[in-house]
């Protein structure tokens, strides 16, 4: 078995859809878009082609998560392959003005790895 997908609501679908991309090299599918419902998604491919990043938007989602210690999913890590790779991205990330709130850095569990928090304050942790 292995996780096909993850799904993201989110307000503003094409700002996100444009930070995976730009951020993350993603591919994208052409909108989906449900009429009847007002469901619009985008599936984003990672080059590894792996697990895949489904965003979706409707028309009563209007709030970004804002507390960052909640239940339920709470990131998105991206491997990167590398200690400059994810030293690199961090810093790329933090030009880009997106916050960073913790790393890059050695965890107590090993991993290298560094977290930004993303468009509509979804986490995104970039490791080795």
């Amino acid at each position: 078995m292995n996780i096909d997908h993850i799904a993201v609501y989110c307000i503003d679908l094409e700002g996100m859809k444009r930070f995976f991309v730009e951020h993350f090299s993603c591919d994208s599918n052409e909108l989906y878009h449900n009429s009847r419902t007002g469901l619009k998604t985008y599936i984003l491919s990672f080059t590894d082609g792996g697990a895949r990043l489904e965003l979706m938007s409707r028309p009563e989602v209007m709030k970004p998560l804002v507390d960052v210690f909640r239940g339920g999913f709470i990131h998105v890590s991206i491997a990167l392959g590398s200690k400059a790779n994810v030293d690199a991205k961090t810093d790329e990330l933090k030009a880009a003005g997106y916050e960073c709130i913790s790393g890059p850095r050695i965890t107590g569990d090993g991993y290298y790895e560094s977290c930004i928090v993303g468009p509509e304050g979804i986490l995104i942790e970039v490791t080795i």
